[in-house]
């Protein structure tokens, strides 16, 4: 039977009612998840992860010439697998850090599956505050401009004569000792130099005294000396005395530079 046309208006508005009055009831009981922090979910990284391949690793470890006698610290280590590659095929111990813990907990996991976990150490930390003193090779993979705010802490709290060795990235206006390429990647390595700048008084077998003053830019040494060549804590360098050239060795040693040959009678102080 066909309804009247009010009666068919009627209840096609009773029934959008029913339906508007449902979804404001579904309303008032929804409420939205609170957000995530975004620092919680993902840390804000300085460098972005990306995985270096086991042919640059390899070269990276021989440009450095680790060893079993080396502790390695890997600022920015990722996944582990240079600290791993140091452990397992060359002995040597290490230490990573990282700012995101899921690349840290893969570290973990490959250095148990490595067999190399006791000689491991993995943390989630800003690599700006890691501990380095302890280094004698420092492996990194970050961007120019971090190697360069990581610059002064690498002089001043390294040994002289630790080893750092970086993929793909220089240090500016410091250059390499060495570097070499491997599958069209960049390996660059550094030794930290002792310093030496300032004035010295050098005395030979005979109790002659000569005053020079060394300057000193990185690793490179001029001044009253001539074909300085300063590796780590070992200074070679040539001076004039009495009327003819000699070649010098030693090894600084805070405010000495003492010879490398055990009976040499030479001698070198910080004049102050």
């Amino acid at each position: 039977m066909k309804l009247p046309y009010f009666l068919r208006s009627l209840l096609t508005g009773a029934g959008a009612a029913l339906v508007l009055l449902l979804v404001l009831a579904a309303y008032r009981h929804w409420q939205p998840a609170p957000p995530t922090a975004p620092s919680a979910a993902r840390p804000r990284l300085d460098v972005p992860y990306v995985a270096t391949i086991g042919e640059v690793v390899e070269r990276m470890l021989a440009l450095a010439e680790v060893g079993p006698s080396d502790h390695v610290v890997d600022l920015g280590c990722g996944d582990g697998r240079i600290l791993v590659a140091a452990a397992r095929s060359r002995g040597a111990s290490g230490y990573g850090v990282d700012l995101d813990p899921r690349r840290i907990r893969e570290a973990e996991a490959n250095a148990r599956r490595g067999g190399v976990a006791g000689r491991l150490r993995f943390e989630v930390g800003d690599l700006f505050d890691a501990p380095i003193a302890g280094a004698s090779v420092v492996a990194i993979y970050l961007l120019p401009e971090i190697n360069l705010r990581l610059r002064p802490r690498l002089l001043a709290e390294l040994r002289p004569g630790t080893r750092i060795v970086s993929h793909a990235f220089d240090m500016g206006d410091w250059r390499p000792d060495r570097s070499t390429e491997v599958e069209g990647a960049r390996i660059f390595l550094w030794v930290v130099p002792a310093r030496v700048a300032g004035r010295w008084t050098l005395t030979d077998e005979s109790g002659r005294r000569t005053a020079l003053t060394l300057d000193q830019s990185y690793q490179e040494v001029s001044g009253s000396v001539s074909d300085a060549r300063l590796a780590g804590d070992r200074l070679t360098f040539t001076v004039e005395m009495g009327g003819r050239a000699r070649r010098f060795e030693g090894r600084v040693a805070g405010g000495r530079i003492e010879p490398v040959a055990p009976r040499a009678g030479w001698r070198m102080e910080r004049a102050g």
